[in-house]
């Protein structure tokens, strides 16, 4: 594990005095821009944190732990929040909480601010269009532990928790199969992402075993916006033959496809069955009900902290457990029982 970078390295690396390093990094006029911008260049490069918590750093412990999630005013990401302040307040953790908006730049820029803030650990559910995740490198070789949840990367010094994405597509659309329907559309996120690549996975499994055959036509890819359903239910309207199923990959996304649907006429689920994922509480309140995909936030939130700090107390390896999964369950509702419509 490497050791903290002090000013006193950077001094030795740039050819400034101490003094003029520490000047430099908390931006004091005496120094001239060219040399702030070289000495913030070489402290970079060599892993500096700025001593935000130095009373804590006697410790070696800030007892924070810092999140980043993509959104934060989404049912499911509330959920997990919720988990992980309970656990983190039982510990006497704080948690430092900020959003991507969905974004690789701006959790770039998020891992980089947890990074100098000095958090214990991270727990991260990462952003839409994350391809890498070198930003976290700081981290791995300082022995920071990452957790990655919901929206995960494979990393051997990480660990992720999630649920059985392929598993919990298989199910939906089993249950679409099993209730008539022969000509399924799979409405999508990003496929980059591990959570909607398995659910894809899922779907296809599903129409495999049961002798139905897997077309890409069927296959709708947006960002599950409220207008991407709008555009999902136009896109279906036009397809010839028309879909007698649709699995979503989000309620949001589903419950506004459903009503666009309506509107134009559609009779659900006898025309067409519906099912969402992440029982997010407007899956209640819709007309008709939304059958979806109950994925455990508040637990997922809870073993997230739980784990993380049981690696800070040296009572496990964050290295030996790769992946932790959780139990999911299909919660059938009005919107897919085609046969009750019979």
């Amino acid at each position: 594990m490497d050791k903290d970078i002090t000013i006193y390295d950077i001094a030795k690396g740039v050819g400034f005095s101490p003094t003029t390093v520490s000047r430099a990094l908390n931006n004091h006029p005496a120094v001239n821009q060219k040399t702030k911008q070289r000495i913030y260049e070489i402290a970079t490069q060599m892993g500096y944190r700025s001593n935000m918590f130095a009373s804590n750093l006697r410790r070696q412990r800030t007892h924070t732990i810092g999140v980043i999630v993509p959104i934060l005013n989404s049912s499911f990401q509330s959920s997990v929040m919720a988990g992980m302040e309970k656990v983190a307040t039982e510990a006497g953790y704080n948690l430092i909480i900020s959003q991507s908006m969905g974004t690789a730049e701006k959790e770039v820029a998020n891992a980089k601010t947890m990074f100098n803030s000095r958090v214990d650990g991270l727990l991260v559910s990462l952003a839409h269009d994350t391809e890498n995740i070198d930003h976290f490198e700081p981290f791995f070789k300082k022995g920071i532990p990452v957790l990655f949840y919901d929206r995960v990367a494979e990393h051997k010094q990480s660990t992720s928790i999630v649920i059985d994405n392929v598993q919990a597509a298989y199910k939906a659309t089993t249950h679409l199969i099993e209730q008539g329907c022969r000509n399924i559309v799979h409405i999508s996120g990003n496929l980059k992402i591990n959570v909607y690549a398995n659910r894809l996975k899922g779907y296809k499994y599903a129409l495999i075993d049961h002798n139905l055959p897997f077309r890409e036509s069927l296959v709708i890819t947006n960002n599950l916006t409220e207008e991407d359903g709008i555009k999902a239910a136009e896109q279906i309207l036009k397809m010839k033959p028309r879909p007698d199923g649709v699995f979503v990959s989000n309620d949001f996304c589903a419950v506004n496809c459903m009503k666009a649907l309506k509107q134009a006429g559609i009779s659900i689920p006898h025309d067409i069955a519906v099912v969402g994922f992440n029982n997010d509480p407007i899956t209640r309140v819709v007309e008709p009900s939304l059958t979806t995909i109950d994925y455990p936030g508040y637990e997922m939130g809870e073993v997230a902290v739980r784990s993380l700090i049981n690696y800070l107390d040296a009572l496990s390896d964050i290295s030996i457990t790769n992946t932790i999964t959780l139990r999911s369950e299909l919660i059938v509702r009005e919107s897919s029982l085609r046969k009750l419509q019979k």
